[in-house]
């Protein structure tokens, strides 16, 4: 017999909403998290009903607590480091020299944001350098924002940020690759264009006061906009021979499958919509999909 029913790696919003659906359906889950979520940074959470504005410490303590209710859920602080398909199931080799085995296994590890080697950057980066509106936009409404970016990217960044603030410039960071008549509909809408190169984020224990140019100039503003290349976080998915989209996201169908027969994926390693309530969904979505499988293979 295999050690679980089930194994979910990685222990965040979306990992903790697979085993709880899985704990309810009386499933043996193993459950394995190394403790850094990528939103360890960010002082509070938003856009999740009941829970708006808890701070994610506050979020994730409550979620294990309500998962380790459930008395056939096992969770290990370990890394998980090799994973293998056989027959049957799913082998997990981890960091500590364990390994483990079940015919269901969940990847919900996420992915390493990609920070720019900006002083600053990284120490303001989920407090006031922000990835996304939807999560962070009304607290920092009608202040001084900037966005990074430049192109048709920067562009369409700029155009969603200005729902929030007029007060907006566009820091191109070297020559603008705007085309005219991107140029012409900002200067419309009062948004500036800044093309001298970043040299820093002036901040104060992670809350920016000003973005520095290479000419020496510093340029208040309250908070930033970015948006940052990404990896996944770890070599799983590629052990186990998993599709990826274009942008580098795990593939998955509607019910969080991937293409390899009886694994699954869910959370930031999926989406680019990174938000709890999204996480949340797509676990509790693949833990029942998991129970569902194993019934319909074991009935």
């Amino acid at each position: 017999m295999p050690d679980f029913d089930a194994i979910i790696i990685g222990g965040s919003y979306a990992g903790l909403s697979a085993a709880m659906a899985l704990g309810r359906s009386r499933r043996r889950v193993l459950l394995l998290d190394t403790g850094r979520p990528c939103n360890r940074q960010t002082p509070h959470s938003h856009n999740f009903l009941t829970q708006d504005g808890a701070t994610p410490a506050a979020l994730h303590a409550q979620a294990i607590k309500q998962v380790l209710n459930y008395p056939s859920i096992e969770l290990r602080a370990e890394e998980a480091t090799t994973a293998t398909a056989v027959s049957g199931g799913f082998e997990i080799g981890t960091a500590a020299g364990n390994s483990f085995a079940a015919p269901k296994l969940l990847l919900a590890t996420g992915v390493i944001d990609l920070l720019p080697a900006l002083p600053g950057f990284a120490e303001c980066w989920g407090i006031s350098v922000l990835h996304c509106p939807y999560c962070h936009g009304y607290e920092v409404a009608d202040q001084r924002l900037g966005v990074v970016g430049n192109g048709d990217v920067g562009f369409e960044f700029a155009r969603l940020i200005h729902n929030w603030s007029p007060q907006l410039t566009l820091f191109t960071d070297g020559p603008s690759t705007l085309s005219p008549a991107q140029q012409h509909v900002l200067a419309r809408h009062g948004i500036t264009v800044e093309e001298t190169p970043l040299a820093g984020i002036a901040h104060t224990q992670g809350q920016l006061q000003a973005v520095q140019l290479a000419d020496g100039t510093a340029y208040p503003r309250d908070a930033v906009f970015a948006r940052v290349p990404f990896e996944q976080a770890g070599t799983l998915p590629r052990q186990l021979g998993c599709a990826f989209t274009e942008m580098g996201h795990v593939q998955v169908d509607d019910f969080q499958r991937t293409n390899v027969p009886g694994l699954f994926a869910a959370g930031d390693a999926t989406t680019p919509f990174r938000a709890v309530s999204a996480a949340v969904a797509a676990g509790g979505k693949a833990g029942a999909l998991m129970n569902m499988e194993l019934i319909a293979e074991n009935f």
